[in-house]
């Protein structure tokens, strides 16, 4: 495995520091070494926000984000806003309401994560674990099993199942 850089972005409110926490999390339980960090606007809901991860089999050196390898933004303002930052042949992925970027040199996957938490799952809030889930298909940078641990550890009490639920559709919505 190579040293991976990735940067979640959208607005406040998705979830996306969340997720991020909760995939560097399950790049530790697989025994890699992961960096997490942080930023967002100046509203806690609905401003500007993106997480960062860097996972490696080396030690990691430099703890920021230059150059990601993979790019999730759930909204038009965050891939706008973050798209020169994916190298070439990067992945990119978006929801299914952001447009295809005017960019030739990366893999794009445009996917309908937003909607299929608020209307396969009836819960807005689990954007986040859709999003891991297709992020696993695309990737497979941690395991699954990792994952779903890393994931059920960080949701509220009560909620497991409909995250479990969340992370199935997400590995399900890439072909």
């Amino acid at each position: 495995m190579k040293r991976w850089e990735l940067r979640f972005s959208g607005s406040g409110g998705q979830g996306l520091i969340t997720g991020g926490i909760i995939l560097a999390e399950a790049a530790i339980l697989d025994g890699k070494n992961a960096l997490q960090s942080q930023s967002y606007g100046p509203e806690a809901r609905g401003g500007a926000s993106k997480a960062e991860v860097i996972i490696s089999d080396e030690e990691i050196s430099f703890p920021k984000v230059e150059h990601c390898d993979l790019l999730l933004s759930l909204t038009q303002l965050s891939c706008d806003k973050y798209l020169s930052s994916l190298k070439p042949g990067g992945i990119l992925v978006i929801d299914d309401s952001v447009e295809n970027p005017d960019r030739d040199d990366i893999n794009i996957y445009r996917i309908p994560i937003l909607s299929t938490a608020k209307e396969k799952l009836g819960k807005p809030m689990v954007a986040n674990i859709v999003a891991l889930g297709a992020i696993h298909s695309i990737t497979e940078i941690v395991s699954q099993e990792s994952l779903q641990k890393a994931v059920l550890s960080r949701v509220p009490k009560g909620t497991e199942e409909l995250n479990k639920s969340a992370l199935k559709e997400g590995y399900g919505l890439v072909k």
